[in-house]
């Protein structure tokens, strides 16, 4: 089967990626240990942490008691994406994620700057995550032996803080969990989703017994323009649903499992999330929740006039975030072994202990780089940037379901996106509106990321792209066909099965 088109153009059939992947078998020395309780707590564990329990100040300062609003429309962006997801999903359920979605359908180029993307959504964000547990460490440690770490150890930059130890304690921690074993890690998952949302619940109804209608006046202080800059925020709490397509390869039955995890765990979370914001300023004014470390732990304070409620809250925020970086950073190695597998980077990310059925190296390299920004980056910076990442990636994975519907309409799909194409394009312009909401100087500092990136794939990932040299031992053999050259371990190129381009 040939290749299509030039360098970045090529494209990677879903069956070659599948096949390669052993997704409807067992995939590549990784090990099926995950059913569909697993995932959905797994899903659950990679959204609801820092965005809830550290965010929602920060949304709170920029919309006011329409926090609401910001919240739902965030969710409906999250909505319209997660139906492409899950299409994209069971039809191929590879660990590569929305990387391996575009090289199926937008070419190598295209997938490259998706994965460069990732880094973003999944690498940075997981520092943005970690950074938010040391407040929340300082808060339980209060609560129990009237004893803080100091400002400087574990705050970030611009909060009083010089290095954020916590913030690398706890990447190490998940990295040490993630190295023994996905069955290990999705428990330790499962048992923290599930606390976490039993803390989440005791919060609304601590809070919601001190609920005050006016505190909701001025709704809107800041206008339209508040509110979506608040829903630029608020969706940084959303992010991490699809984390759950990066366990394709790890899931029993994925073609049903996946979409039907990402579906319970997008209602599950908004549901959750419209009801502590209501809770939240409903107790206290905005203006007393705006801009406050540990938000929820003060709210639990100031309602029961006690510290121990904000203890307990502390306690789960604290095993909610480290819940998130465990399987965001998961998610993150999966995706880097995926493009490893295509030699878009180097080959030590896809290598496999027969010990563990996991990707040490990976692992801990990942951990130790994203330790850096998560000890020293400011935590608006790392959002900001992370939001738009993922904005950016989710409005490709829409039109990756457009155009693998037009090339391969008959691939078979467990899930199809309702109201196609309007889904899908909905999902795009939501996408677009949010990142206008992200602000000028985070669309240029996007910008430089993407250019970095570019430049990454022309000086490594094109010279060493698996799929260009099989292309060229493909068109080498003279037969014009390229067929015979699929051997055992070589990346197949495909332009779609039975010879159908893109």
């Amino acid at each position: 089967m040939r290749s299509s088109g030039p360098s970045g153009l090529r494209i990677k059939s879903p069956d070659i990626l599948v096949a390669e992947s052993g997704a409807d078998l067992e995939g590549n020395g990784l090990k099926r240990s995950m059913g569909l309780f697993q995932l959905v707590c797994f899903g659950v564990g990679a959204i609801v942490g820092t965005g809830i329990f550290v965010g929602l100040s920060d949304t709170v300062a920029e919309a006011g008691p329409a926090v609401i609003v910001s919240f739902v429309l965030a969710a409906i962006t999250c909505v319209f994406t997660a139906f492409s997801f899950a299409e994209l999903g069971g039809a191929i359920p590879v660990s590569g994620s929305s990387y391996s979605y575009a090289y199926a359908t937008l070419g190598e180029r295209t997938a490259f700057l998706v994965g460069w993307c990732l880094l973003l959504e999944y690498g940075i964000s997981v520092s943005a995550v970690a950074v938010g547990w040391g407040q929340y460490v300082n808060e339980l440690l209060g609560s129990l032996i009237g004893w803080e770490l100091p400002a400087a150890l574990s705050s970030p930059p611009g909060d009083g803080g010089i290095v954020n130890i916590p913030a690398v304690v706890v990447m190490l921690l998940a990295a040490l969990l993630l190295v023994r074993g996905i069955r290990e890690s999705a428990r330790a998952t499962a048992a923290m989703a599930v606390l976490k949302i039993g803390i989440l619940a005791v919060f609304c109804v601590v809070a919601f017994s001190a609920f005050r209608d006016g505190n909701l006046s001025p709704f809107a202080p800041e206008s339209v323009a508040g509110i979506t800059s608040g829903a630029s925020l608020a969706f940084f709490s959303y992010i991490g649903f699809d984390a759950i397509t990066t366990a394709g390869e790890e899931v029993k039955n994925p073609r049903r499992n996946i979409p039907l995890a990402i579906m319970i765990c997008i209602g599950v979370v908004t549901v959750l999330y419209c009801l502590v914001a209501v809770a939240a300023i409903g107790s206290l004014s905005s203006d007393q929740v705006a801009d406050q470390p540990a938000a929820l732990s003060l709210i639990v304070n100031r309602v029961t006039g006690s510290a121990l409620g904000g203890g307990v809250i502390a306690f789960g925020a604290v095993v909610a975030i480290a819940s998130v970086v465990l399987a965001v950073m998961y998610g993150q190695t999966r995706i880097l072994m995926s493009m490893s597998r295509d030699g878009l980077i180097p080959r030590v990310f896809e290598r496999i202990s027969p010990r563990t059925s996991t990707p040490v190296a990976n692992t801990w390299i990942v951990a130790v780089v994203f330790a850096v920004p998560a000890a020293v980056v400011p935590l608006d910076v790392v959002m900001n940037l992370t939001t738009i990442g993922t904005l950016a990636v989710m409005a490709v994975v829409n039109i990756s379901v457009m155009v693998l519907r037009r090339t391969r309409p008959a691939l078979p799909r467990r899930f199809r996106v309702p109201l196609y194409p309007l889904s899908p394009v909905l999902g795009i312009a939501f996408c677009v509106y949010l990142i206008y909401g992200t602000g000028l100087e985070t669309w240029l500092q996007f910008a430089g990321w993407l250019v970095v990136g570019a430049l990454v794939y022309a000086l490594y990932g094109r010279r060493h792209s698996r799929l260009g040299a099989q292309s060229a031992a493909a068109e080498g053999d003279g037969d014009g066909d390229g067929e015979g050259v699929n051997q055992p371990g070589d990346v197949a190129v495909a332009a779609g099965s039975s010879g159908r381009g893109a």
